[in-house]
């Protein structure tokens, strides 16, 4: 059964979604059918976020329950290892999963990611240096950035 709660955040209000494995959605879409509620995972969700949004947190290490294709799993796994504070670019994520000629689909997968900021697709930058699309608005990656101490020109 998947439950979800709300949190506050400087970046506006962030929805957050569970099931008894792990966290299923981070991202900024407005209410849904799920019912409101609250597991070991929300919670530890929720905290390290807050605590990441305080400057005291840089790595998160919540248990997640996402649904996706094999290669999708790659690149959300792919995203992980970016470390706080840097940026790379989906040609670097096609080339570190030997498959240089699939930016696009890394693009495509990166766009899918259900767990926005723990899974920080926001640090995938275009090949030219400038913001790529965010499903959280260019405002909002552009605010994730600066926090993380990346300056991005546009």
């Amino acid at each position: 059964m998947t439950i979800q709660t709300y949190l506050a955040s400087p970046v506006g209000d962030i929805t957050l979604q569970a099931t008894d494995m792990g966290l299923s959605y981070v991202g900024f879409a407005p209410k849904s059918v799920y019912s409101e509620g609250n597991n070991e995972h929300l919670k530890r969700a929720c905290t390290q976020l807050t605590e990441y949004f305080a400057g005291q947190r840089s790595e998160f290490d919540v248990a997640l329950d996402t649904q996706g294709t094999p290669f999708q799993q790659a690149v959300w796994q792919l995203l992980r290892q970016i470390p706080y504070g840097e940026t790379n670019t989906y040609g670097w994520m096609a080339a570190r999963l030997d498959n240089p000629k699939a930016v696009r689909a890394v693009g495509a997968a990166n766009g899918n990611n259900p767990i926005s900021i723990i899974v920080p697709c926001h640090r995938i930058i275009g090949a030219n240096g400038k913001l790529t699309g965010y499903a959280g608005g260019l405002e909002r990656k552009s605010w994730l950035l600066a926090h993380e101490g990346i300056k991005i020109t546009q």
